[in-house]
């Protein structure tokens, strides 16, 4: 694939650096960790999107995991126009709010009771704080490198984009905000128990990513997974699972499926608004009913169940039900790894791989947590990202990301891309 030269974006980069603080909205996007301007996309359809120069790229990163479908699939995109003609907003409830929310809980049971939001961080945030008015304690315990959302009292030791931020928060969040939450290192449970031998019966929630996303692809041993459903029924604390990325990616029933795991809440997004702005936080029903209106904990939004957002997702769990869907998507992404196993062997490069979403680690070791992430080549990295660029594939543009395969990328996609991962490696 030959690649033009990025004139347009680099006009437009100067452009948007004039009235948005970076040039971007999400800090990620500017591409600095590796060492290059952002491209600025016309289209997308399938596994590849287009830029404002005419580059057609694979993608890898499908909007950090939303497009399990491909972009632009047709039916999805289809669904949203219908619901548009109808109007865009109402601050009213619709019946598609319903269908959705029952797709939801047929897929994911734990999910008893689920209410629609707009991100999720907003999904994260609300958990929160049902589970602190649920047990009417106020401690939160989360993990190193797990990333669960912008909101205040998260950003501590967080993974995501936050995770190059050397004091691993954020400056304007005051200590007041994260002195009751807790920070205890991924898939150590002897530090899990250890805390919540002493601490446990003060802990309104323990909160995780079941597979962790936010610092590359990083998958929990069974042990660690088991022992936080474990020490959590043991003290009355609300095990959450932050399923923002992992639900409807690695089953349809997401991580807690895959694992054989229940927990007391989860929330997810991406997926689940098929590609709008939609995400959802649900659980038990015992523990939501302390939410308003039917009890004293408050979250509301007016784009809440928005029915654009309701209408795509409605249409993409609909597809994703389709008998062998996911079997299908495990094995193109086994054949996949299998042969990716092979180019990087004795190169210097760890791979971290859970269903269909992967890392590409420029570190000999294995990565099992924050500590063996942060130690790898970022430098390597973002060479290895710019040759890729070059050879038309985009991948996610962090080493504290993941990538992600979508039905759309063929057998033919993913021969290419192997092949140019082994000589950007090279």
């Amino acid at each position: 694939m030959g690649i033009n030269e990025r004139i347009k974006s680099a006009a437009a980069f100067e452009q948007a650096l004039k009235v948005i603080p970076g040039g971007v909205n999400s800090p990620v996007r500017a591409l600095k960790s590796v060492g290059t301007t952002p491209l600025f996309v016309k289209e997308a359809k399938g596994a590849y999107f287009t830029d404002i120069d005419d580059n057609r790229f694979i993608d890898f990163c499908m909007s950090w995991g939303v497009f399990i479908l491909g972009h632009n699939n047709e039916r999805v995109s289809q669904s949203a126009i219908d619901a548009v003609s109808r109007g865009s907003s109402y601050g009213i409830p619709t019946l598609a709010e319903t269908t959705l929310a029952e797709k939801v809980r047929e897929a994911i049971p734990s999910m008893e009771r689920l209410r629609f939001v707009n991100s999720g961080t907003e999904a994260t945030m609300s958990a929160i704080r049902v589970a602190r008015g649920y047990t009417g304690r106020n401690i939160l315990v989360k993990f190193e490198g797990n990333y669960h959302g912008h909101a205040d009292h998260l950003l501590v030791s967080a993974g995501s984009g936050v995770a190059t931020i050397t004091n691993a928060s954020s400056a304007g969040v005051p200590d007041g905000f994260v002195k009751y939450t807790v920070v205890l290192p991924y898939n150590d449970v002897d530090a899990l128990r250890s805390y919540f031998n002493e601490h446990g019966d003060e802990v309104a929630a323990l909160i995780l990513e079941p597979v962790a996303c936010n610092m590359g692809v990083v998958t929990p041993t069974e042990e660690f997974l088991k022992a936080t459903r474990e020490v959590t029924s043991q003290h009355g604390t609300v095990l959450i699972f932050d399923e923002v990325i992992t639900g409807f990616r690695l089953s349809r029933g997401g991580a807690q499926q895959r694992f054989g795991i229940t927990p007391d809440m989860t929330t997810v997004g991406k997926i689940v608004g098929g590609g709008f702005p939609a995400a959802a936080f649900g659980g038990r029903a015992d523990i939501m009913k302390v939410l308003a209106p039917d009890g004293p904990v408050y979250q509301a939004g007016t784009l809440s169940g928005n029915p654009v957002a309701m209408a795509a997702g409605i249409e993409t769990l609909s597809q994703l039900s389709r008998p062998g869907f996911y079997e299908e998507l495990e094995q193109r992404s086994d054949r996949f790894i299998a042969q990716l196993e092979k180019i990087i062997e004795g190169k210097g490069i760890t791979l971290n791989r859970c269903g269909s979403m992967f890392t590409l680690f420029f570190n000999d070791g294995p990565v099992r947590n924050f500590q063996d992430t942060k130690r790898s080549d970022q430098e390597r990295f973002a060479r290895y990202f710019r040759n890729m660029l070059q050879r038309g594939i985009y991948v996610s543009p962090s080493q504290f990301e993941g990538n992600f395969i979508s039905e759309t990328h063929t057998p033919e996609i993913l021969d290419y891309v192997l092949q140019s991962i082994s000589e950007s490696i090279d």
